[in-house]
């Protein structure tokens, strides 16, 4: 059997391709939607992807299931759990689909899958035990876990309200998961458990950076399954508490893989644009210039008005699936080796319109040209104290409530970056704001967001620890 991890480090998603060595035949599970390089991995490998599957309806990621189906005639298995409110509407009537329910069998080549319906963090979710067969096991080796089972975590069961919306989904999907992860106990030792995000997902509050785990380690120093140990209600009140606030663009995600995305066919192309025609296509109203500069005091200094700040880093995706509508058209500010790779990022997200792109250097020339270049104040943490008793000024943290509740500047109101494009009506517009986090990273990003919807901003580049330092934090109230 051939069995390999594919890490999408940014979104910190892991996607499984599983191979019969006998037959050549390989299946991808939880593919995302580029899926031209799992195809291009596999013949490599002197493979040929013939099936794919869906350990859930994801939400924070559009799933390649449907382009494998569509263009490249695989086979998808995907869950019939969950009620009628969550299934695949793009599966409905067609013929390459298989409908899972608990307990089914499939096979590809000489390796077995079973489906385990694993619901909590959606009501849908099944998990895939592998038996590799071909080899002469009769008993699985073990468990592509999706959502349900991460290192040292489970799978958050608030998304479904905190995302998506349902009102009312959050306990009733913990105590589901509680239920499933019962299951978890009775798991023999030895099974392999290969999760579906590690360290930096947000589809869970702690979950650990190694790439797989067995399910005897996690029976012994799982914390989420210390709290299973203590009963029902108290495993609720634990999976409950802490969960990091949801990228806004998580919602969207989750309806887009229910109705089933949009068919991608190629990447795009985004042709390369001169100052000038940059200066054009950043007057379009309908168009959004992202810069990707890592140097975000180079972004502060000088920068295209109206631009969004997502540097070119682990956060790029969440910070652009928060801050951009997909309707807009996307003009990126890149090194041209970082096209492909920031495409391919915007595309897994359901950012589809990336119609050009300018190196940085052509700023110089955007500004030669006639076209303005914009500065955001950058101040520290003395400033910020200095500013205080001013009337006309607003601190805003940008952090998460869990680290907001931990110590505040003094009149701080706090949302987190993630979720700040649907709480713009929170927020003074006859104030500066004072925009800060923990290292300045998040604020920069929320700063150029906050600038480009009209507000007055000054951007805190400073570690939130001198803040303690300057007596300007107080303790929660």
């Amino acid at each position: 059997m051939f069995f390999r991890q594919i890490v999408d480090d940014k979104l910190a998603q892991h996607a499984y391709l599983v191979g019969c060595q006998r037959t050549r035949q390989a299946l991808i599970i939880d593919p995302q939607r580029d899926v031209d390089r799992y195809v291009a991995m596999a013949r490599s490998e002197g493979l040929r992807i013939t099936a794919t599957a869906e350990t859930h309806i994801h939400a924070d990621f559009l799933s390649g299931c449907r382009e494998l189906v569509e263009h490249y005639g695989c086979r998808a298995f995907l869950s019939a759990e969950g009620g009628p409110d969550w299934q695949y509407e793009w599966a409905f009537g067609n013929d390459s689909v298989a409908l899972l329910r608990d307990g089914d069998v499939f096979t590809v080549g000489g390796i077995g899958f079973q489906a385990v319906h694993t619901p909590g963090h959606t009501p849908e979710h099944i998990s895939f035990l592998l038996t590799d067969r071909g080899a002469g096991a009769d008993s699985p080796m073990g468990m592509v876990s999706g959502d349900f089972v991460f290192v040292g975590d489970l799978g958050r069961p608030d998304l479904l309200e905190s995302a998506a919306g349902h009102a009312g989904a959050m306990e009733p999907s913990a105590r589901r998961l509680y239920d499933s992860a019962l299951g978890v106990l009775d798991l023999p030792d030895y099974l392999r458990i290969w999760p579906g995000h590690g360290a930096g997902s947000a589809c869970g509050k702690a979950l650990g950076a190694i790439p797989d785990t067995t399910a005897g380690y996690e029976k012994r120093f799982s914390p989420a399954l210390a709290a299973v140990r203590k009963g029902e209600d108290a495993f609720v009140s634990y999976i409950l508490d802490g969960q990091p606030e949801p990228p806004q663009y998580f919602g969207r995600m989750k309806e887009e893989n229910r109705r089933g995305p949009a068919l991608l066919g190629e990447l795009p192309r985004p042709r390369r644009l001169s100052g000038r025609a940059l200066l054009a296509a950043a007057s379009d109203p309908g168009t959004v210039v992202v810069d990707t500069r890592v140097d975000r005091l180079g972004y502060y200094a000088g920068h295209i008005r109206g631009s969004v700040y997502a540097p070119l880093n682990r956060s790029f995706p969440t910070v652009a699936g928060c801050y951009l509508d997909p309707r807009a058209k996307i003009v990126l500010i890149c090194r041209e080796e970082e096209v492909e790779g920031a495409v391919r990022d915007l595309i897994r997200i359901g950012l589809d319109r990336v119609i050009a792109w300018a190196p940085p250097r052509e700023l110089t020339a955007y500004q030669t040209g006639g076209g303005e270049l914009a500065s955001i104040e950058v101040i520290d943490f003395d400033e910020v104290a200095q500013r205080l008793g001013d009337p006309d000024v607003q601190v805003l943290d940008v952090r998460r409530a869990t680290e907001f509740a931990s110590g505040r500047v003094t009149g701080a109101c706090n949302i987190a970056h993630t979720r700040l494009a649907g709480r713009l009506g929170e927020l003074p517009r006859d104030k500066r704001l004072l925009v800060h986090c923990l290292s300045g990273a998040r604020a920069s990003a929320a700063a150029s967001f906050l600038e480009r919807e009209g507000f007055q901003v000054s951007a805190v580049n400073d570690l939130f620890q001198y803040a303690v330092g300057n007596h300007v934090r107080t303790p929660v109230e």
